[in-house]
């Protein structure tokens, strides 16, 4: 059998290796051009994990699947899912295509960094975590000679350790929760990840010998400039992210990093059929998902870092290749799913970002939709289903397809977040190329 194995990153590398140690053979399918996803792509250099991958796995780099045909199983016969590929940089005119078909399919697709709207985070110059952390660590290139990070969960903590050592003054790690007295209320999730003590300490460690000043409780409230960032205004916040008025500071800067945790990267999910619930792909002990032969690992089903993607991997790979799911695998997910239910304890996104929108702040950057405009969709015109808004508002019609805006929208609208992933093709491709495709088809 073929196991097709879609992400190559922690969650999808133990899939492969998981399937592959059964004998099964393994087609492993990922738009980087290295192994290791975003995740060892960012991690430092002296303690970058190799991969290297039997001779029954098949690695095709530079490819993306940008559409899934669900199996059928039924009384006319069955078959796996149908994935549609496109092989060869995005940006270069000799993409091949191919379709495969797969006995088993696992789904590792990562999540992307959640972006939270304020006035001026439309300069040049305001980025997000992982975007700065990508640049850093792929290119070393820094995003700003004087930087401040902004945002919340301990991902901060890593990219302002990439920042500082590609040269960048970093002014500050703010951090709009106090996240010891969300770890307290959980101290057995807090002791399930305790290994991770180690790794936090050596991040203060970092900050404090470079003189990097870390606030709780402290957020960006806007952004200023003329053609690119040249200052931000900060300030304290309580306990719901509201502004503890006088507290209001200006910082010069050229660069600003925020980050306010990650999405599931659902779209491949939602095509072949998964079941969702609160906004992650549904999974039961041995990573299936509601689609028979498919099998979901990594951040698809609840954010939980590297580790927790790693060992449900392992389940993933193992159970989509008919084999026995190995009980520390198991014993892993499940300490690492308590640990992940702490981090959403100590790090939640609160209500108060709303109060920081003006008329005029861009809520979707694609298309220029401003919250204005977005809230005049909906009291006005009486957009209220996620189609409606789209077509009157524009907002999620843009070249993301409402990636960055489509879970803040629903969340200023009260509509469906996941429906913004109901896309038929799932990463862009050029009209000749699905041209070609259909041509194919016929």
């Amino acid at each position: 059998m073929t196991v097709v194995v879609v992400g190559a990153g922690p969650a999808g590398m133990a899939a492969a290796r998981a399937a592959a140690e059964t004998g099964a053979e393994v087609l492993l399918i990922d738009s980087g051009a290295k192994l290791g996803g975003q995740y060892h792509r960012q991690n430092s250099l002296r303690t970058k994990e190799e991969f290297t991958y039997p001779a029954n796995v098949t690695h095709l780099p530079d490819t993306v699947v940008w559409a899934i045909d669900p199996g059928e199983h039924g009384e006319h016969g069955e078959h796996g899912p149908r994935l549609h590929l496109r092989a060869g940089p995005a940006d270069g005119p000799g993409r091949t295509g191919r379709t495969v078909e797969a006995a088993a399919l696992v789904l590792a697709t990562g999540a992307y960094d959640r972006a939270l709207p304020f006035p001026g985070w439309d300069l040049p110059g305001v980025y997000t975590a992982g975007a700065a952390q990508a640049m850093a660590k792929g290119q070393r290139v820094a995003v700003g000679r004087r930087v401040l990070l902004a945002g919340t969960g301990p991902f901060l903590f890593p990219v302002a350790e990439s920042l500082l050592d590609v040269g960048a003054d970093v002014l500050g790690v703010l951090e709009a929760n106090h996240p010891v007295a969300g770890w307290l209320a959980n101290p057995g999730g807090l002791l399930a990840g305790a290994a991770k003590t180690t790794e936090l300490g050596r991040y203060l460690a970092v900050l404090a010998r470079h003189r990097v000043p870390y606030r709780p409780r402290t957020t960006v409230l806007a952004a200023h400039g003329g053609h690119r960032v040249e200052a931000v205004t900060t300030a304290r916040v309580d306990r719901d992210w509201r502004v503890v008025h006088g507290t209001e500071q200006r910082v010069e800067c050229d660069a600003v990093c925020v980050g306010f945790g990650f999405l599931p990267q659902l779209e491949l999910a939602v095509a072949a059929g998964c079941a969702l619930r609160d906004g992650f792909v549904e999974v039961d002990f041995a990573q299936r998902t509601s689609v028979p032969g498919v099998f979901a690992a990594g951040e698809l089903t609840g954010i939980g870092g590297a580790v927790l993607s790693k060992h449900e991997g392992t389940v993933a790979g193992s159970a989509a290749a008919g084999a026995p799911v190995p009980h520390r695998a198991l014993r892993g997910v499940r300490a690492g799913r308590k640990f992940a239910a702490a981090l959403e304890t100590a790090y939640p996104v609160r209500a108060g970002w709303r109060d920081r929108l003006t008329g005029d702040t861009l809520v979707c950057r694609c298309e220029e939709v401003t919250y204005r405009a977005l809230c005049d969709a909906v009291e006005k015109r009486d957009a209220t289903g996620v189609r409606a808004l789209k077509l009157v508002s524009r907002a999620g019609l843009g070249q993301c397809q409402g990636r960055i805006c489509g879970r803040t929208v629903a969340e200023l609208t009260g509509t469906d977040s996941t429906a913004y992933a109901k896309r038929p093709i799932a990463a862009p491709i050029r009209l000749g190329e699905l041209a070609d495709t259909l041509k194919e088809d016929e």
